[in-house]
C-alpha cells in the first residue's frame, strides 16, 4: 500500500478534525469525559447518526478514547485520549479566533451564541472585574 501524500501539511490536520461537528466534539471533551447523550444535549442540531459516526471518526484516528463500563445497562464514555490532548492548543486558537470573527461581523458575540456551558465560560471570563477601593 502506497503512502499518502499531502500538498501541505494541515491536510492531514483537517482530515482527523475537519468537518462541521468534530472540532466541536473536541472542545466539548477538552472539558472532560462524555456520554453519547451528553453530547448530543450540548450540540442539540447534531443528528444521532453524525454524532455516532463522528465519535467512531476520531476514535478510529485515535483522538479519542471510548470507555466502555461493564455494568447494565451498559454505559459508554469519550474522553480525549493522550494524542487528542495534543490539540488542545489548536482547538483554543480555534475558538479564539471564531469569537474575534464573531465580534467582527455581529458586535456582540452573545447575541449569536447558543447557551452552552463552553459559552457560558465565556460570559464570565468577559465579566469586568470590580476592585474594592478603600
Amino acid at each position: 500500500m502506497q503512502a499518502k501524500k499531502y500538498n501541505i501539511a494541515v491536510e492531514a490536520t483537517l482530515e482527523v478534525i475537519g468537518g462541521k461537528w468534530k472540532c466541536v466534539i473536541l472542545c466539548h471533551l477538552t472539558h472532560g469525559r462524555k456520554r453519547t447523550s451528553e453530547l448530543k444535549r450540548l450540540m442539540p442540531h447534531i443528528t444521532q447518526k453524525m454524532l455516532t459516526q463522528q465519535l467512531r471518526e476520531l476514535e478510529d484516528d485515535g483522538v479519542i478514547n471510548r470507555i466502555i463500563h461493564n455494568q447494565v445497562p451498559p454505559k459508554v464514555e469519550y474522553e480525549l485520549s493522550e494524542y487528542g490532548m495534543s490539540l488542545s492548543g489548536i482547538l483554543d486558537n480555534l475558538c479564539a479566533w471564531g469569537e474575534k470573527h464573531i465580534t467582527k461581523v455581529y458586535g456582540d458575540k452573545f447575541s449569536v451564541l447558543e447557551d452552552s456551558i463552553l459559552n457560558d465560560k465565556l460570559k464570565v471570563s468577559d465579566e469586568p472585574t470590580t476592585t474594592d477601593a478603600r
